[in-house]
């Protein structure tokens, strides 16, 4: 692993990302990939859970709002499937394998693989010279970004998911398991926008509301020219401050952008708020990152 230095924690502070080439060695990276072939070709999908993602809002409240099957999803290892790729009897109009967006959001706890990559030792050790002291894996997720149809992600701060009191505790890990391009849909990201705060929260709807989860407050409009472009090749870790403002496009390429993500809080005198879809449970507390 490549040794992280002062200066390139303090650049990390400055513009709220940080790329880290080679992190992950092609090994891991296909072992990642092979143990994801193995859940999906395992995968039985009720046609009651086949939820289409999507992150434009409406859609969204609507999609993953009015499904239990995504706000239960915490503490298990569930399927979300890509646009138009399901007639409206639920069957797969392409192969399941093509068709699936991400997996989540506990594959760092349940699946053997997946909690070695997250608990392996450069991850704490970049951890603690991060300065976490007590930090706890909340979520995590794999993404796909299929060719020619995996969807765009519209701009965001991951802390409009996970809200903490105080803001600045959730750091995401976002790890390429294939190269990452302009092509294929790399993140964008807006050095610096990590500094002022969240605009949006998506919260958990009061009982007897028509969906499950809805917004509070709004994205600002974003200007393209705002946007740096981090391409990364197969083994990059790109670390995601919870506040930085970034997206991706649509995959128009002919080749898929696989990920690994998973998001860490430093629990010291932090708390998370009873109002996010992600709720601890009592089968799976959020597991301390250091082991």
């Amino acid at each position: 692993m490549a040794f992280v230095t002062q200066s390139q924690i303090q650049k990390f502070h400055e513009d709220g990302f940080l790329v880290l080439e080679h992190f992950f060695t092609p090994e891991e990276c296909d072992s990642m990939r092979s143990q994801i072939q193995r859940i999906v070709a395992e995968m039985e999908v009720p046609p009651h859970c086949r939820t289409q993602f999507s992150t434009k809002e409406e859609e969204q409240l609507q999609a993953q709002g009015s499904s239990d099957y995504f706000l239960t999803s915490g503490d298990k290892i569930r399927f979300f499937f890509e646009k138009g790729v399901l007639d409206e009897k639920g069957n797969f109009l392409i192969p399941k394998e093509k068709s699936i967006s991400k997996i989540g959001h506990a594959l760092h706890a349940y699946d053997p693989v997946f909690k070695e990559i997250t608990h392996s030792s450069k991850v704490q050790e970049l951890g603690r010279k991060l300065g976490l002291e007590r930090p706890v894996v909340v979520q995590s997720m794999y993404i796909f970004k299929q060719p020619g149809i995996g969807g765009e992600v519209t701009p965001h701060q991951d802390a409009t998911f996970l809200h903490t009191e105080p803001l600045g505790r959730i750091l995401g890990f976002w790890i390429a398991l294939e190269d990452a391009t302009q092509e294929n849909g790399c993140l964008w990201f807006i050095p610096g926008s990590h500094t002022s705060g969240i605009t949006r929260r998506m919260v958990r709807a009061a009982s007897g509301a028509s969906t499950c989860v809805e917004f509070v407050g709004s994205e600002p409009a974003y200007e393209d020219s705002q946007f740096t472009p981090l391409p990364i090749s197969k083994g990059g870790l790109i670390l995601i401050h919870g506040e930085v403002v970034h997206k991706s496009e649509l995959n128009s390429s002919e080749s898929s952008r696989h990920a690994f993500t998973f998001h860490v809080m430093e629990a010291k005198g932090t708390s998370w708020s009873k109002e996010n879809w992600l709720q601890p449970t009592p089968e799976l507390p959020f597991p301390p990152l250091y082991t």
